[in-house]
């Protein structure tokens, strides 16, 4: 459903903004930037990387409806981004905002597309400053180098249970 929803948004953009929308939504990111706010947020949630894949498959010219045969999206824990986000913050004079962070977790939506997510100790109730100062801290330590395969795109910060409290590109 994730994906039918994404084609459907995907040939949306398309009619309206031709090759040029391939363009924005593939090749600069459109298509992932989209997912945090698509519609049904319940269905798109299930699975955004396939979401993402439906929009980008509907963009591109010519290109045939390949729905997945499983999910797409993909969580990964990465216990040592955490620890040298930690260290690089400590040694910078941003430790406290740090210590709210409790997970790194790569959110692969496919192939060469993710974005990185911090679960917090922070709540709904948390002060929007100390989530904000948390993300800004968080987006000088990383430093575009996302590999030689992929692309992260956004990063999530969110409660411990889950829940969105921001999102910003990085």
């Amino acid at each position: 459903m994730a994906y039918d929803a994404g084609w459907r948004e995907g040939k949306r953009l398309f009619k309206d903004g031709g090759k040029g929308a391939g363009v924005r939504e593939v090749v600069w990111g459109g298509c992932v930037r989209r997912s945090l706010t698509a519609q049904p947020q319940n269905v798109v949630e299930k699975d955004r990387g396939a979401w993402v894949m439906g929009c980008k498959q509907a963009v591109g010219t010519g290109t045939e409806r390949h729905p997945p045969a499983r999910p797409v999206t993909r969580r990964a824990p990465d216990a040592d981004l955490l620890a040298r986000f930690r260290s690089w913050a400590g040694a910078n004079g941003a430790k406290e905002p740090a210590l709210h962070v409790d997970q790194v977790i790569l959110v692969h939506l496919g192939a060469r597309d993710y974005d990185v997510e911090l679960a917090t100790t922070y709540t709904d109730r948390s002060a929007k400053a100390a989530v904000k100062r948390l993300a800004d801290v968080f987006v000088t330590w990383w430093d575009g180098d996302d590999g030689d395969n992929a692309t992260a795109w956004n990063l999530i910060v969110t409660t411990e249970n889950g829940t969105r409290l921001s999102t910003r590109s990085l």
